[in-house]
């Protein structure tokens, strides 16, 4: 880890005008969710994992918060579950229907 990088960086970002400060905090975090053609289905997905973003609305629903699912994902980090949570709420529709069809294959599975 680069530490004086990091301190760099975070120095760069304080300094920023509000306008600016704003969207640099836009395209970090519409940058951390991906989609990708044969990655999880296409399904959105947390930045360079596997995780797609219906499995942790998912187990939010069942009741899993923050804590437990930082723990049952340890690559993850608090930001990208805000991020997580800001594409959720941009896209109810498509991840919502993505539950609904793992909802669906689960029942003829099971």
């Amino acid at each position: 880890m680069n530490v004086k990088l990091v301190e760099s960086l975070v120095q760069a970002v304080e300094s920023l005008p509000p306008e600016d400060y704003a969207l640099f905090q836009e395209q970090l975090s519409s940058r951390s969710i991906q989609k990708t053609e044969g990655v999880c289905g296409g399904h959105a997905r947390i930045r360079n994992t596997r995780i797609p973003v219906w499995t942790i609305v998912s187990l939010q629903n069942q009741g899993a918060d923050d804590a437990e699912l930082l723990r049952n994902f340890p690559g993850l980090t608090l930001f990208d579950l805000t991020a997580m949570r800001t594409y959720y709420a941009a896209h109810t529709a498509e991840i919502d229907s993505a539950l609904a069809h793992e909802a669906d294959e689960d029942s003829v599975d099971g």
